[in-house]
């Protein structure tokens, strides 16, 4: 896929962010979908050779919608500024999230702000064997990658339940639980990108599967 065809989209959007310009430029907007559509078909049958457990999603499942949920947020433009998709995307699991923006694009996965009832079985698991994902987002390819879990907001003291001396609770007031690698549109642009995307997941894999293992128990 011709990513410059993507990000002059978006740009030529973010300044003309309406309705009426979507109108008038509906037909460049499918072009630009539909490439991205068969580029995650594409990385969709790659990832799947790389992992045995892989979820088999089309690019049409895979990428979300570009307009902003205004009933929800008023306040924010008719549309996004970035392309969305999720692969890997078994249900009541996380995905690998590729973000693809005007002022930001990442890989990342894991859990966001998840339900109450996903993160209370993500803090059971790590109650029960907190030293596994610890040692998960220790080892040197995920710090290489991501740094750690993604910087987010966490409670000020321990979660209902658990001892503010429990031995992991700094994992335990996490509101998220998600890795999240920055790239820049240069690389999106590049000839690596498929294997940037594809090494990525591989990177974070086994914290995923961790964090799959979690919630399904």
């Amino acid at each position: 896929m011709d990513f410059k065809n993507l990000f002059s989209f978006l740009d030529d959007l973010t300044k003309n962010n309406s309705k009426e310009w979507m109108d008038d430029n509906r037909k460049t907007y499918t072009n630009v979908r539909d490439a991205y559509i068969e580029w995650l078909n594409e990385m969709d049958i790659k990832l799947a050779e790389v992992d045995n457990n892989y979820y088999a999603t089309t690019g049409k499942k895979a990428i979300n919608r570009i307009n902003n949920n205004l009933l929800y947020h008023p306040n924010k433009p008719t549309y996004k500024d970035h392309f969305g998709a999720g692969l890997d995307k078994r249900p009541k699991t996380s995905d690998f999230y590729i973000h693809l923006g005007i002022n930001e694009c990442f890989l990342a996965g894991g859990f966001y702000r998840p339900k109450s009832d996903l993160l209370k079985s993500i803090r059971d698991a790590i109650d029960y064997n907190g030293d596994v994902l610890k040692g998960i987002i220790e080892k040197p390819t995920f710090q290489d990658y991501f740094g750690g879990l993604m910087e987010d907001e966490k409670l000020k003291t321990s979660p209902k339940g658990y001892s503010q001396d429990h031995e992991h609770i700094e994992l335990l007031r996490h509101k998220s639980f998600a890795a999240h690698r920055p790239i820049t549109k240069t690389q999106v642009k590049g000839k690596k990108f498929d294997e940037i995307v594809i090494e990525t997941y591989q990177a974070m894999l086994e914290f995923r599967r961790y964090l799959n293992k979690a919630v399904s128990v």
